[in-house]
């Protein structure tokens, strides 16, 4: 059994990362999988895709590296942890790194980038930042 499903998503991608891998698998759920599509539109993944059958769903994430082999993801640390839930409102979601990064929030309207929870003016629980 898996206490933090999120915190396995993300060490999954930064173990690939290091290891500079084309692509990873992770566990299918439909959040990872609105997570992965966010970072598929925010530009630090490259593609996610759905592999396998019902019981045995996983996603096929293929990862994003720059001309020098050097990966597009610079750092990914979980803020919310299932010991310490973080919650923010749209006010004091700060940016990260001078915009240069971005946290991943998770709304009541679905799962949210810092600068579009601002924007929609929602709050929600920062699950991790990315930069």
């Amino acid at each position: 059994m898996m206490t933090d499903p999120i915190a396995d998503m993300l060490t999954r991608l930064r173990n690939a990362l290091k290891a500079r891998h084309a692509s990873v698998i992770v566990p299918y759920s439909e959040f990872r999988h609105a997570l992965l599509k966010r970072l598929v539109d925010t530009g630090f993944v490259k593609a996610v895709e759905t592999a396998g059958e019902a019981p045995k769903k996983n996603l096929l994430v293929h990862l994003k590296y720059a001309r020098d082999k050097q990966s597009i993801i610079s750092g990914l640390v979980r803020v919310s942890t299932p010991g310490r839930r973080v919650y923010k409102s749209y006010r004091d979601l700060k940016s990260v790194m001078n915009g240069l990064g971005l946290f991943m929030v998770s709304t009541p309207k679905g799962v949210f980038t810092d600068y579009e929870a601002r924007e929609k003016k929602m709050g929600g629980e920062v699950l991790f930042k990315i930069w």
